[in-house]
């Protein structure tokens, strides 16, 4: 298969690596990416010779510095809305599906990169990585899963504190609040990584799959799809707001945001 941004390897017995390689802008999730992403996911996913699945971004900076702001800027609201669908529809398949998935997070995991990374059955991180979730200093929220599954690994006071400040955490902050599981110098992380894949590829993934499963299922991935909509939903609707087009204005003009809050409208609705 031959796609754009991502760069697959295999390792025996049956783990393959897939790379984000989007390097001139930190591996940035743009819709190019994910709709490869999805149609790499689904097809692994009823690949007989893939036993685990490990993913990682190119390059020694970013995992996934978040969704491409430069991309989002101009979108409507029925337009964000697609996006976060589309986000979803990746993640889900990264949760769910009947395979094992490992995120190795190699440097910045932010935005969309920490909800692709949450949507792993679990997280390696290097020494390098940092998380977080910076949605609100874009005028905007979690959109990817962030809101349903932050909570999940670190609990909902903390998910809270994480969302509303956007505070990123380095990795060993990430291992102490239960969101990685592991840390390890950055020029070991892949090798690390391969390893404990190569530990679960050897066990039964017919066993696998059903514990996953079952697991996913305590968690509440009943009401995953409810869920996750009500995100894309309120997501989307932000988009057009005051506040989400200065805080993108500004993060691509380098420069602080000044949010006017609550019951402000933008420009273009003024207009209307």
């Amino acid at each position: 298969m031959k796609f754009k941004f991502l760069i697959t390897e295999t390792f025996d017995p049956g783990i393959l690596l897939i790379k984000i390689s989007r390097p001139q802008a930190l591996n940035a999730l743009n819709s190019e990416v994910l709709l490869e992403l999805r149609k790499l996911l689904a097809e692994e996913a009823q690949n007989p010779l893939t036993r685990v699945l490990v993913l990682t971004g190119e390059g020694s900076k970013a995992f996934i510095a978040g969704a491409d702001i430069s991309e989002m800027r101009q979108k409507s609201a029925e337009e964000g809305v697609q996006f976060a669908q589309l986000g979803h529809e990746v993640t889900k398949f990264l949760e769910l599906m009947p395979k094992p998935t490992i995120a190795a997070v190699n440097g910045f995991a932010l935005g969309g990169g920490a909800e692709i990374a949450m949507a792993c059955d679990f997280i390696i991180a290097s020494e390098q990585a940092s998380f977080g979730q910076p949605e609100v200093g874009l005028g905007v929220i979690p959109g990817f899963g962030g809101t349903l599954r932050l909570a999940k690994f670190v609990g909902l006071p903390r998910a809270k504190e994480l969302i509303f400040s956007g505070r990123r955490i380095k990795a060993q902050e990430a291992l102490d609040l239960g969101l990685a599981n592991h840390i390890f110098p950055a020029d070991q992380l892949l090798e690390k990584v391969i390893e404990i894949a190569r530990s679960i590829s050897q066990q039964s993934l017919s066993a696998i799959a059903r514990a996953k499963q079952l697991l996913n299922e305590f968690s509440e991935s009943a009401g995953l799809n409810f869920k996750l909509d009500a995100e894309a939903q309120a997501f989307g609707r932000l988009f057009g707001s005051a506040d989400q087009v200065e805080g993108m204005n500004a993060f691509l003009e380098k420069r602080k945001p000044q949010f006017q809050g609550l019951g402000t409208t933008s420009p273009q609705e003024k207009t209307q």
